[in-house]
């Protein structure tokens, strides 16, 4: 199965990465643009069959290596 993890900082932390791309794009002439908020996609395979399996080793990546719980957040979506 095929994991697809996002991960993005929580509201009220700062992110200047974002703060930096909505700027970018203003000096580019996008107007309009505002909140952007920089995050990331981690894609992966793993060896399960079972979806509900697959969830709970990509939960487990998550909460031990891939995601800071205390800074982000992260959705998993399992694909066949």
């Amino acid at each position: 199965m095929k994991a697809k993890i996002t991960i993005t900082l929580k509201n009220g932390v700062l992110d200047p990465q974002g703060a930096a791309i909505e700027n970018a794009l203003a000096g580019l002439g996008f107007d309009g643009a505002e909140g952007v908020r920089q995050g990331k996609v981690i894609e992966m395979k793993l060896n399960e069959t079972d979806e509900a399996a697959a969830r709970a080793k990509a939960d487990e990546m998550c909460k031990k290596l891939l995601a800071n719980p205390v800074m982000e957040n992260y959705a998993i979506e399992i694909l066949a």
